[in-house]
């Protein structure tokens, strides 16, 4: 029986895990961020990448050490756990990151390419009332979903279909466009915008929330298992082992491909100083340093990544569900979710993004702790109530401030929350959360004590 990988196996899950990453999101939120940081980019940088990256790793290692997302959050209690893993699921599957790899890949795709043949984008069509973007990204959507569903059959292939062929292409063509701003520099660093000027680090953290990557990383562990035991590797202590490992080759690579990204938009927020995401940013980057053959270049970029993510989430998502309602199989919960996602993508990508900041400011504290707690083991077995407490304690606080955000308040308890160190920075979070591990402390001690 075979205890590990071997190197050129490690490195292919590896990159498959990084695949399944790197999509919508890690290619629009980078260069925005450098684009709105300006000469403050590599401050931003730092906090982007703890949330984005380092975060992420950690909850791969977390979920493959506690034996999968359910057993960590049935620590805090068995109806937590379930449906706490069944939000997240949601969130990162049909619900949000799903549709969004179709929306963005379109807006990079088929959507310049329209525009460039100068074509009505808000005339309406015949007599339906839908105009030919709406039925254009409907019809790219659907293909777009039909051909990742049918990758996504096959969730244990993921590693020869991404791995192999697929993230060694994307990494190719990022490369040219970075090499392209290193051999012609568009100019230096921006002014920060208001947003940055102050408190950069912090800035950057949250802004590596809107990547799901954390939340996207409790879940991953079910196909990435998948695959290392397609690979011959059968032991659970060795499979915990790989997966580990993989986490950190997928890390480093996100590292060094954000950090790329920031540095292309840097100089680009000057002259786009109204664009709405990091995708119309790329867009001028891409046009201006190789005219139409860059955009050729970053639609198949945004094409590949999105692609990969998508595969990864139908195939992450369906494995769980299947898991609830084992009636309806596999593939048919692959082909639901799509379709679901298929009617969610037309919504558009800023829609989608403006849905998708409250929801990750009230799940993402709630998986940061439950990752941190995951690391103080032998705290927490000695306290047990450590993580009900905890987790009590910091969801209250993420779900009063992501309803604030939707403009909905919450009589008295809106207004205490607001006295929190951080608050105002989004981190409000972090002092209820020391404060709930103190209270599992206290009520753990008492409980032996029998009061």
């Amino acid at each position: 029986m075979r205890q590990k990988l071997s190197k050129h196996n490690l490195l292919l899950v590896g990159f498959t895990l990084f695949s399944m990453f790197f999509g919508a999101g890690n290619l629009i939120f980078p260069p925005f961020l450098g684009a709105q940081a300006g000469s403050l980019t590599w401050q931003a940088m730092g906090g982007f990448l703890i949330s984005a990256v380092g975060l992420p790793v950690m909850g791969v290692a977390a979920v493959a050490l506690s034996g999968g997302l359910t057993n960590l959050a049935g620590r805090v209690h068995p109806w937590f756990a379930f449906l706490f893993t069944l939000l997240i699921y949601l969130s990162i599957g049909p619900c949000l990151a799903i549709p969004r790899t179709a929306s963005t890949s379109f807006e990079m795709t088929v959507l310049p390419a329209l525009t460039g043949m100068n074509l009505n984008m808000q005339g309406v069509v015949g007599q339906t009332g839908f105009t030919l973007q709406t039925l254009s990204q409907f019809a790219y959507s659907a293909l777009f979903f039909i051909v990742a569903m049918i990758v996504a059959f096959r969730p244990e292939k993921l590693t020869d279909r991404l791995g192999k062929v697929l993230c060694p292409a994307l990494l190719v063509l990022i490369g040219v466009i970075f090499t392209g701003c290193l051999v012609w520099p568009m100019g230096p660093y921006g002014t920060p915008s208001q947003s940055f000027s102050s408190g950069p680090v912090i800035k950057g953290f949250l802004e590596g929330y809107q990547t799901m990557d954390t939340i996207a990383a409790l879940n991953f562990g079910i196909v990435i298992a998948l695959n290392i035991r397609a690979k011959g590797v059968e032991q659970e202590g060795a499979i915990v082992r790989e997966t580990i490992k993989a986490g950190v080759i997928a890390g480093i690579l996100l590292a060094l491909i954000y950090g790329a990204l920031a540095h292309i938009g840097a100089p680009a927020g000057t002259v786009t100083a109204d664009t709405e995401n990091g995708a119309r940013i790329l867009t001028y980057v891409a046009g201006s340093l190789f005219g139409q053959a860059g955009m050729m270049i970053l639609g198949m970029i945004f094409l590949i990544a999105c692609f990969n993510t998508c595969v990864g989430l139908l195939s992450c998502c369906s494995q769980y569900f299947t898991t609830i309602i084992p009636l309806i199989g596999y593939k048919m919960w692959v082909a639901v979710f799509a379709v679901i996602s298929l009617v969610i993508s037309s919504a558009g990508l800023n829609r989608i993004l403006a849905v998708s900041v409250p929801v990750l400011s009230a799940i993402y504290p709630v998986a940061i702790v439950l990752i941190v707690l995951a690391f103080m083991d032998p705290l927490t077995k000695r306290w047990p109530a450590m993580f009900p407490c905890s987790i009590l304690f910091t969801g209250i606080v993420s779900v009063v401030y992501a309803l604030e955000q939707s403009k909905v308040v919450i009589p008295f308890l809106s207004q205490a929350t607001t006295f929190l160190p951080g608050y105002g920075a989004g981190l409000g979070w972090i002092v209820p959360a020391l404060a709930g591990m103190a209270a599992g402390v206290a009520v753990s001690s008492a409980m032996e004590s029998g009061w």
